[in-house]
């Protein structure tokens, strides 16, 4: 499914905007910034406010293209080799990413040095900091649910038990029941109330346990499922409940900033919700049309659009902090906010393209290589066509979905 990269890609930029043209200021309002505070230009956009405060959702648009695309790598691979190439492709940018946000930190950041090793350690390791604790760079959130979600699949594919229906039928239900919670929590409560920060504690401080993003990552296995075959009525109910929950995790954190930040007060709650729901009408009509389509020859997605999707992932991790160091040093050099924000855009997206050209490709070689000289990687031969993990699709033969490399 060629349009997994380029949706990707749109959701990273829509990220990216929002960092710097609408959280960069905004977020005096609230009173949680990261260390990008200390690299950034004293610049405000608030003209385009009404257009880029929701970027945000483009999170849990990733969240369930991640659903999507794990559940196809799992369904394809044994334990050892699903997670051989989870670690693989996610670390070799994380540790370019992170040493390159770190010496940004370090060369042009006004805070103590001491206070971004144990960040740093966390984010080359890629574990949770803790709720007390901080991110090297605040978009690092969203590994910890990634990779709580992975662990949960490699738990399940180890189990031989559970397959992808269960995994999407449980995350379904432990979700959507926290979803509702909230919902009833934010009725009740003020965004200054105990119960109502207790509940916004588990979007980001503690997004590992997937209480608020649980929801996303099984709507996209419900995708991925129905892509190989038609969905039962239990199943589509399912799908139903994913999508509800997914709203109403999005109109919860959405009505909190907009109760919270003054100078969206008179935006609509339904703005992100609308455009995380056409991402998703994206994805579904792509999935029928490739059950449709399971017996044709899928054409190769063009190459500038498999491009696109490998730039995402460390265009992800620099826009944050790099990226408003590239604003300060532009801005003081003379240009306007608007015009510096997108020239460091597309000069990240440039360093993005090599380091995922090039340097990423270099130090995954060298990890395979650190891997194989230990003996740790699994047996190619021994991995079967098709995991356990996909029982239940009823597939003729392996799933048929065609997802590219940038995406899985």
């Amino acid at each position: 499914m060629s349009l997994l990269d380029p949706l990707r890609f749109a959701a990273a930029l829509g990220v990216a905007i929002f960092h710097q043209m609408f959280w960069s200021w905004a977020w005096t309002s609230i009173g949680v910034p990261g260390f990008e505070r200390t690299v950034a230009a004293d610049v405000l956009y608030p003209s385009a406010a009404a257009f880029t405060w929701f970027g945000w959702v483009g999170v849990e648009i990733f969240f369930v293209i991640s659903g999507f695309v794990i559940a196809n790598s799992a369904s394809q691979s044994s334990p050892g080799a699903f997670l051989l190439g989870r670690a693989l492709r996610l670390y070799p940018a994380v540790w370019v990413c992170a040493t390159a946000t770190l010496l940004v930190l370090l060369l042009f950041g006004s805070g103590p040095a001491s206070e971004l090793i144990l960040p740093y350690v966390h984010a080359m390791l890629m574990v949770p900091k803790g709720v007390t604790g901080q991110w090297l760079d605040e978009v690092y959130w969203t590994l910890a649910a990634e990779t709580a979600f992975y662990g949960l699949v490699f738990c399940a594919m180890l189990t031989r038990r559970i397959t992808l229906r269960h995994l999407a039928f449980g995350l379904t239900i432990y979700s959507a029941i926290f979803n509702a919670a909230a919902l009833l929590v934010m009725s009740c409560t003020t965004p200054s109330d105990l119960p109502y920060l207790v509940i916004l504690m588990f979007r980001v401080p503690c997004a590992a346990f997937l209480l608020s993003h649980g929801c996303f990552f099984a709507l996209g296995i419900w995708l991925f499922i129905s892509a190989n075959r038609e969905l039962t009525a239990l199943e589509k109910i399912a799908l139903a409940v994913t999508c509800v929950s997914g709203a109403a995790e999005i109109y919860f954190f959405a009505s909190f900033f907009l109760t919270s930040i003054p100078a969206i007060a008179d935006q609509s709650a339904l703005a992100p919700i609308m455009v995380w729901s056409a991402a998703v009408l994206l994805i579904a009509l792509a999935a029928r049309r490739n059950r449709h389509a399971a017996d044709t020859a899928s054409p190769e997605a063009p190459a500038y659009l498999r491009t696109l999707g490998l730039i995402t992932y460390p265009l992800y991790l620099t826009h944050n902090v790099i990226g408003a160091a590239i604003i300060r040093a532009l801005v003081e050099a003379g240009l306007d906010p608007t015009s510096a924000l997108w020239i460091a855009l597309a000069l990240l997206i440039l360093v993005c393209w090599f380091i995922c050209a090039k340097i990423e490709p270099a130090v995954r070689r060298a990890l395979t290589e650190v891997l194989a000289h230990f003996g740790t990687l699994p047996q190619r031969q021994a991995a079967p066509r098709r995991s356990v993990l996909a029982r239940g699709l009823r597939l003729p033969r392996p799933v048929a979905v065609k997802v590219s490399v940038a995406a899985s």
